[in-house]
């Protein structure tokens, strides 16, 4: 008979060679976090705009911790589609939604079996969790019950960000200012409505939303600092894992209900807006100063950025009376095609790797952090997830691009751009969005039906130079043509569009370049 002792020794031997072998590559393992504000401009950051008037001192340490990407882009100027494009790495206009934005009803945009930022890290032995706004659909338990709202609350949600490769997630449906304004835990909605609440524009310019059910739970100006709450929880409960975990944090501000609480509550002196943008900044220092508590700073990337540009309800021209612009000098703002609408704040941090205070002129897409993962986490390639996506970590490791050198943006209206180095080809004659003109004003006008612009000379969009340059937008719109029937932007066997994509204007042809 072998004596126990010795079986004792032979198994605490190999339990130790076994927590040996496994320390390194838990201690070696990044943690990653990415955090997308909502509707925050270009300008409203100082580390993307030196005029910036709004104090936001946390994302500027950030920056000189970091790396700041001066000409990064959302492949959407609204909310769902960009999430869309992050997510899965792909422009969103090849899925489904065409145009627009979903709302708090909608059902599930992203297939279960598309793979995503969740499934990529997933596999790669993370764990999984996402944390905010969520605005891609879900399918609440409809019912005919005439003498409610048609979603039985007592259900479970199905087909959320949990079939998206989250293992556990805690969101809002949609926008805050969407209702219905109820939390749901991984598939379950944590209190049930009792009652329907909003405020109007005529209540409240800044602070409105829409008059829906809402649960008692659900406190709308308490919604951001409760989403950082609940991440700090997270964080500090996965830093005692030796499993390395993937946050996705997705902020419900500084979008409308524009609600500051004390003490940011007209600390900016300029409106509102400017003090939910030094809330946010406040938040994300929490955010920070937690990983150095759990003793997991240098082992943690973070990027910071926001889904579009700025939103009008900011109200620009109040702040242009404290000589700050949201869209930092570039034309348009929230839901048009012109810049201010998708070049947004990209700020990345990582100790162990990132040299601080470095800034890059690489141009970004926000589908480029599928790619980026996928190489830092050492996962293979595969021909679906981050077709439309470059891997920064060249970037991070000092080199002047990604490899990137066109990008296809895309506005509330589904009118399309695209640009390749200085020059930006926009198919239609207004915005494409909210700001003038727009269609209808520039059609009155007799506008062109497209725009060029070189950015490097005319960075506000000021000169329409496709009349002058009709060979550049053709051979604009024979690549951008040639991209959308390759279903991706990068090397590899052309897949399926999800839709059939229309992009032409009225008018316009597709002509050969001699």
């Amino acid at each position: 008979m072998i004596p126990n002792t010795f079986l004792f020794c032979i198994a605490h031997l190999l339990l130790t060679q076994l927590q040996t072998s496994e320390t390194p590559a838990a201690a070696n393992a990044v943690n990653v976090i990415v955090v997308m504000a909502d509707d925050l401009g270009i300008g409203d950051v100082s580390a993307t705009n030196p005029k910036c008037r709004i104090k936001t001192p946390n994302l500027q340490m950030m920056a000189e911790e970091g790396l700041t990407f001066l000409d990064a882009h959302t492949p959407s100027s609204v909310c769902t589609p960009t999430r869309y494009g992050l997510l899965t790495g792909r422009y969103n206009w090849r899925s489904r939604l065409a145009k627009g934005v979903l709302n708090g009803r909608s059902p599930h945009l992203i297939p279960a079996e598309r793979p995503t930022l969740g499934h990529l890290m997933r596999a790669a032995g993370y764990h999984t969790a996402m944390i905010g706004k969520w605005h891609l659909g879900w399918d609440w338990h409809k019912t005919d019950d005439q003498s409610s709202d048609g979603i039985d609350y007592s259900q479970p949600v199905l087909n959320g960000p949990d079939i998206n490769g989250f293992d556990q997630y805690y969101a809002h449906c949609g926008s805050l200012d969407m209702p219905p304004y109820v939390w749901v835990d991984t598939g379950k909605a944590t209190a049930i409505p009792q009652r329907e609440e909003g405020v109007t524009k005529q209540e409240d310019a800044y602070g409105w939303y829409r008059k829906g059910p809402i649960s008692p739970d659900f406190k709308i100006d308490q919604v951001l600092p409760h989403l950082f709450e609940k991440s700090m929880a997270h964080i500090q409960e996965r830093a005692q894992e030796s499993q390395p975990f993937f946050l996705y944090l997705a902020l419900p501000a500084p979008h409308t209900p524009i609600v500051p609480l004390p003490p940011f509550k007209g600390a900016s002196q300029m409106n509102p807006y400017a003090d939910f943008v030094m809330q946010v900044d406040h938040h994300m220092g929490q955010l920070l100063r937690v990983l150095k508590d759990c003793g997991i700073d240098d082992q943690t990337l973070v990027i910071f950025t926001s889904d579009n540009g700025c939103s009008p309800e900011a109200n620009f021209e109040v702040l242009k009376g404290f000589e700050h612009d949201p869209s930092a000098g570039f034309r348009g703002h929230k839901a048009d095609i012109y810049e201010g609408g998708h070049r947004v704040p990209l700020i990345v941090r990582w100790p162990r790797r990132i040299e601080g205070g470095r800034k890059s002129n690489a141009l970004v897409c926000l589908t480029d952090i599928y790619s980026t993962l996928e190489d830092i986490v050492e996962q293979p390639r595969k021909s679906l997830g981050g077709e439309d996506g470059f891997s920064l970590v060249p970037v991070f490791d000092g080199q002047d691009s990604s490899g990137r050198d066109t990008l296809i943006s895309h506005s509330i209206s589904g009118v399309f751009a695209i640009r390749q180095g200085n020059w930006k080809l926009c198919l239609s004659g207004g915005s494409g969005g909210w700001s003038a003109p727009k269609e209808n004003e520039a059609k009155k006008q007799g506008l062109p039906p497209m725009q060029l612009f070189n950015l490097a000379e005319d960075p506000g969009e000021t000169t329409n130079l496709v009349n002058e340059n009709p060979q550049q937008a053709q051979a604009l719109l024979q690549l951008l043509a040639d991209q959308i029937e390759a279903g991706r932007c990068t090397p590899g066997d052309p897949v399926p569009n999800d839709r059939e994509i229309e992009y032409l204007p009225q008018g316009v042809e597709l002509t050969e370049v001699p």
